[in-house]
C-alpha cells in the first residue's frame, strides 16, 4: 500500500511530463514563437495555481463545515443530557484530541443513543401525560382529544417523569374511589327502583347514559355532576321510599283496623299479606322487590275504600258489637249500667245520620279502654269480695254442719266434712279481718276517686257495715240460744225431780245459715248478684211496680225470729222454775 502511494506521483509527474513534451512537439511542429509558448506556460502555471486555490478553499469550507458539526454535535449532547436530566454519559469520550472527524466519529454514538433515550423518554411521557389528561377530563366531565397533547422537551428527566407518575397514581386512586362510589349509588338506585316498581334503567340513563348496564365498568361515568346527580337520586327516591311506607303503613292500620272491627276471616285478610307484612318496618328493612309498588298501594286503598262502604252498611252491627264488649266488661267488674238506653241511643245516632260511624266507633273505643281503666282499679277489691262470699259460703256450709247430730257418725264421706269443717272454722275466723280490709281498700278507692265503690248497683260499704251489723246480731242470737238451751235443760231436770210441768215457752230449734250468694264468683256475670236481702240468689227485693229496692236489707245468713219464737223467748226468760 505505501509503495502504490509512493509511486503514483512518480506516475503523475510523468504523466505531466509527457503532456508537456508532446506539447513541445506540437509546438515544434507548428513553429511556436517561444514568446507564445512562455505565455502559453504562464496561463497552464496560472490555472493550475487557480485549482489550488479552489480545492484549498473547499478545503477551509470542509474543515468548518466539520467544526461546525462538531459544536453543533457537542450542543446537542449537551442539551439532550440537560433534557433527560443526566450530569454525564458513559459513551461520551473524556479526550478531545484527534482529527476533526475522529471526534465527531467519537461522540455520534453517544448521540445516537441519547436521541434513542429521548424518544423513548418522551413516549413515557406522552403515555403518563395521556393518562392523566385522559382520568382528569373524566373527572371533570369533558371529553378533550388526546392527539392534542404536547411534551415539553425541555424537561425530560426522571425526576419530572417520577412527578407524573406520582400524579397519575393519584388521579387513578381517586377515579377508584369515584367508580367505586358511582357503582355503590347506582346499587343502591337499583334496589330502591326495585322496592318501588319503577324503571331502573330509565331513571339512571336520565343521570348519565353510562351508568346502564349496557356499558362497561371503565366507561361509566365519574364526573363531579354525576355523583351529585345520582346523591340526588338516591335522595329522591329515598324520600320517596318513606313516603311510601308510611302511606302503606296508614293503609295496613286500617285494614286490620277495618278487618278486626268486621271479624274478616283469616282467608281474607291473608290477600293482603304483602301490605300489612311491613306494618312496623322501618324504611331500611323494607328490600322486597315490588313492596312498595304504586299499583299495590292503589290495590290497598281500593280495599280500604271496599271496607269503608261495607262497614257503613255493617255499622249497626259493628256498634252493637261494641257495645256488648262494654257491657260485658262493666259486667265482669259488676258495674251496673242501663244498658237498653245505650242500646237505644246508639240506634238512634246511627238512624239519624248525624254521626260520623269514624267518631262513633272511636267514642265506644274511648269508652271501651275507660271501662277498662275502671275494671282494672276495682280488680283487687273484687278479688277480696270473693274471698269474703266464698267465706261466707262457708260460714254457711259449717253452720249446717253443726247443727247436723249425725255428723260425728261413721258414715260415708264423713272423714271428708270434717276436715272441710277444720278448714272452714279457720277461714271463718278470718272474715273480720277480711272484711276489715275490704272495707279499707274501698274507702281508699272512693276517697281516690270521690265516688261511690257500688257492687251491681249496690253500695258496696252499706253492704259490709250491715253484713257486720247482721254477724253481730247472729252471734247474739247464737248465745241467746245456748242460755235458752241451758234454761230448757235446767227445767228438764227439775220435770225429772218434781214431775212434769207445762211449759209455756215452746223449744227454739237451729235455724239453717246460708251465705251472702248462691252461685258465681266475684269476677263472673252479672247474672250473679251479691245482695243482703232473704231471696236465695242474692238478688235485691223488688216492688209491685218490679223496680228494685235499692236499700240494704239482711243477707241470707241473717236469723230473724218469728213472733212465736219471740214469745216463747220473753216467756222463758220470765218463768221461774216452780219449787217444791
Amino acid at each position: 500500500m505505501a509503495e502504490a502511494d509512493a509511486q503514483a506521483p512518480v506516475l503523475d509527474e510523468t504523466t505531466c511530463g509527457s503532456l508537456l513534451q508532446k506539447l513541445q512537439q506540437i509546438w515544434d511542429e507548428v513553429g511556436e514563437t517561444d514568446d507564445e509558448r512562455d505565455n502559453m506556460l504562464l496561463q497552464i502555471d496560472q490555472e493550475c495555481l487557480d485549482v489550488y486555490k479552489r480545492k484549498v478553499d473547499q478545503a477551509v469550507k470542509s474543515r468548518a463545515h466539520l467544526l461546525q458539526a462538531l459544536a453543533d454535535a457537542k450542543v446537542e449532547l449537551s442539551r439532550l443530557l440537560s433534557a433527560l436530566g443526566e450530569k454525564t454519559y458513559v459513551g461520551i469520550p473524556e479526550k478531545t484530541s484527534g482529527t476533526i472527524k475522529e471526534q465527531l466519529a467519537a461522540i455520534a454514538p453517544a448521540l445516537e443513543k441519547l436521541w434513542e433515550q429521548k424518544d423513548d423518554r418522551i413516549k413515557e411521557f406522552f403515555d403518563v401525560q395521556s393518562q392523566i389528561q385522559k382520568i382528569s377530563s373524566e373527572i371533570a366531565g369533558t371529553r378533550e382529544q388526546v392527539e392534542s397533547l404536547t411534551v415539553d422537551e425541555s424537561d425530560l428527566s426522571l425526576k419530572k417523569l417520577d412527578e407524573f407518575q406520582a400524579q397519575l397514581q393519584e388521579l387513578q386512586k381517586e377515579k377508584s374511589e369515584r367508580l367505586q362510589k358511582v357503582l355503590e349509588l347506582v346499587s343502591t338506585v337499583h334496589d330502591l327502583c326495585a322496592v318501588l316498581g319503577m324503571d331502573f334503567f330509565s331513571t339512571v340513563t336520565e343521570v348519565h347514559p353510562s351508568l346502564n348496564d349496557s356499558t362497561g365498568v371503565q366507561s361509566k361515568s365519574i364526573s363531579n355532576d354525576t355523583l351529585s346527580s345520582l346523591a340526588k337520586t338516591v335522595l329522591v327516591l329515598k324520600e320517596d321510599k318513606k313516603q311510601r311506607l308510611h302511606k302503606l303503613q296508614e293503609l295496613a292500620t286500617q285494614l286490620i283496623d277495618l278487618w278486626n272491627l268486621m271479624d274478616t276471616p283469616e282467608e281474607e285478610r291473608s290477600l293482603f299479606d304483602h301490605v300489612t307484612c311491613n306494618i312496623s318496618a322501618s324504611v331500611d328493612e323494607v328490600a322486597i322487590p315490588g313492596a312498595l309498588a304504586l299499583d299495590l298501594i292503589e290495590q290497598a286503598e281500593v280495599e280500604v275504600e271496599r271496607l269503608d262502604q261495607l262497614k257503613a252498611s255493617k255499622m249497626k252491627e259493628i256498634a252493637f258489637k261494641r257495645q256488648a264488649e262494654l257491657e260485658d266488661i262493666y259486667a265482669r267488674a259488676h258495674v251496673e249500667i242501663d244498658t237498653e238506653a245505650a242500646r237505644e241511643k246508639i240506634m238512634a245516632l246511627i238512624d239519624s245520620g248525624n254521626v260520623d260511624p269514624a267518631e262513633l266507633l272511636a267514642d265506644m273505643d274511648n269508652q271501651i279502654v275507660n271501662a277498662k281503666e275502671e275494671a282494672h282499679s276495682r280488680k283487687e277489691i273484687l278479688d277480696k269480695v270473693e274471698k269474703w262470699m266464698a267465706a261466707c259460703e262457708e260460714e254457711s256450709w259449717l253452720e249446717d254442719y253443726n247443727r247436723d247430730d249425725n255428723r260425728y257418725n261413721a258414715s260415708r264421706g264423713a272423714h271428708l266434712n270434717l276436715k272441710r269443717a277444720e278448714k272452714a272454722r279457720i277461714l271463718v275466723n278470718k272474715i273480720p279481718a277480711l272484711v276489715d280490709s275490704l272495707v279499707a281498700k274501698t274507702r281508699a278507692w272512693e276517697q281516690e276517686r270521690d265516688t261511690t265503690f257500688t257492687y251491681d248497683g249496690v253500695p258496696l260499704l252499706a253492704m259490709l257495715d250491715e253484713y257486720m251489723m247482721l254477724r253481730h246480731d247472729r252471734e247474739e242470737e247464737k248465745r241467746r240460744l245456748r242460755d235458752q238451751k241451758k234454761f230448757h235443760e235446767q227445767i228438764s231436770k227439775e220435770e225429772t225431780v218434781f214431775g212434769s210441768t207445762p211449759s209455756p215457752a215452746r223449744p227454739l230449734g237451729p235455724k239453717k245459715v246460708t251465705g251472702p250468694r248462691a252461685n258465681g264468683s266475684a269476677n263472673g256475670p252479672t247474672s250473679r248478684r251479691l245482695s243482703l236481702n232473704s231471696h236465695q240468689n242474692g238478688s235485691r227485693s223488688t216492688n209491685k211496680d218490679g223496680k228494685r229496692d235499692t236499700r240494704p236489707i239482711a243477707p241470707l245468713n241473717y236469723v230473724a225470729m218469728t213472733k212465736d219464737d219471740a214469745a216463747s223467748h220473753i216467756s222463758g226468760s220470765e218463768h221461774s222454775p216452780s219449787t217444791p
